[in-house]
């Protein structure tokens, strides 16, 4: 049985790519990664996946536009949808992808395409996580990988990580330990998926008991 091919989706330096791409060079990965895309013609990550051996390439999505001259998000899906197709795509990866995907899109790969999250969802949907944390006071943070919806940050939770608020915590400092985590959780739940081990019942994603306990973090604070 051939494995996944999987297109990990990118919008900067590739952080979360790079987890997933040496995962899924080890012996025994039930997924491939087949291609890296970005919007951004200038992200870091294309380089960085080239160097690993992946094919990347560019899809810039300031050159969508309408006979208005206003962002036109269905063109640029239409053209990101036919590359995944050319490419044999199973599974789609967000890593960073920081371009709000159209409802018929996210429809049509629903079940298919996974995103990291830099909080613990339900909380903290959206940008700049670490700061409203922060602010807010929580004890605990952390991140979550998802299935995704065409609601943006609520679809069925595939596994989370959560790390300590210190005492004079900055936004920086959190997020370093938050993706930290993440570096571990994306490519475990990635795993997951590709084994047909996270399925979705009733908007709840049911993984057997072992696999949560083996893979399912809760990081406590440094002793001391």
């Amino acid at each position: 049985m051939s494995r996944p091919r999987i297109a990990v989706l990118i919008s900067g330096r590739g952080s979360n790519m790079m987890s997933l791409i040496e995962a899924a060079a080890a012996p025994g990965f039930p997924g491939e990664i087949a291609c890296v895309i970005s919007n951004r013609p200038e992200a870091h990550g294309l380089a960085r996946a080239q160097a690993a051996g992946i094919p990347a390439r560019a899809i810039d999505h300031t050159a969508f536009r309408d006979p208005s001259g206003k962002p036109d998000r269905a063109a640029f899906d239409a053209v990101l949808d036919a590359t995944l197709e050319a490419e044999q795509i199973d599974l789609v990866c967000l890593a960073g992808f920081m371009r709000l995907l159209t409802p018929g899109f996210t429809r049509k790969w629903q079940g298919r395409m996974i995103n990291i999250h830099p909080a613990l969802l339900p909380s903290f949907k959206g940008l700049h996580t670490h700061e409203r944390a922060l602010a807010e006071g929580v004890k605990i943070h952390g991140c979550t990988v998802h299935f995704v919806t065409p609601e943006m940050d609520v679809g069925p939770i595939i596994m989370q990580a959560a790390v300590p608020v210190l005492e004079g915590d900055t936004p920086e400092a959190l997020g370093a330990r938050v993706l930290a985590q993440e570096h571990v959780i994306y490519p475990a739940a990635l795993r997951l998926v590709c084994e047909g081990r996270a399925r979705i019942e009733d908007n709840v994603v049911r993984v057997d008991e072992f696999e949560l306990a083996g893979h399912a973090l809760v990081v406590p604070p440094p002793a001391g």
